[in-house]
């Protein structure tokens, strides 16, 4: 993480507007892809998105601020972008048929391999059954490990309501886990 930092801040000020785009392709573009699948839950619409990003951040790189890092200005095209086509009329008459995945598997043997997979699609399917307001504050939150704050920067709300839905979040599951067995 250290690393990303200082590496930002050379590139701000040391490279040519395509070598930091390149540099921010790079560095961020899988995490763009997949926020952007948590919203569309589409893997084609969600590399779209992150093609559309990029190209934004390219045209408006020169104007970036330094006001917030670079990932959470890309985070925030990205949900805007998101938030734009799910309103679209193209995208409701779409339908959503794949499932993210980023948990990563270390099991060996085949069966376990098999139930690892049945989880993972299990759990894929319960965060994408979410509404998106809780989809996202998973995704950022669990997954991206983004601080509350930049959270509540990045989907515009105060950081009150992020935390409240996250003790929700956290409430509802274990309820429904205890339920489960």
């Amino acid at each position: 993480m250290l690393e990303h930092a200082r590496t930002s801040i050379e590139v701000s000020s040391e490279c040519s507007k395509e070598e930091r785009l390149e540099w921010l392709m790079k560095a961020y573009g899988d995490d763009i892809a997949r926020l952007a699948f948590t919203y569309m839950k589409h893997k084609q619409l969600s590399e779209d998105i992150a093609q559309e990003v990029f190209i934004k951040c390219y045209e408006h790189l020169d104007n970036f601020r330094n006001e917030s890092s670079y990932k959470t200005w890309l985070y925030r095209i990205t949900v805007n972008l998101c938030k734009d086509r799910l309103k679209s009329w193209s995208y409701r008459n779409i339908v959503l048929t794949e499932f993210f995945s980023k948990i990563k598997s270390t099991i060996e043997s085949p069966e376990l391999e098999l139930v690892g997979q049945e989880e993972k699609r299990l759990l894929s399917e319960k965060i994408l059954a979410l509404p998106i307001r809780y989809r996202e504050l998973i995704i950022l939150y669990y997954y991206e490990e983004l601080p509350y704050n930049q959270i509540a920067d990045l989907l515009d709300l105060r950081l009150q309501t992020i935390k409240s839905r996250l003790h929700r979040l956290a409430f509802c599951s274990k309820n429904q886990w205890r339920g489960a067995r």
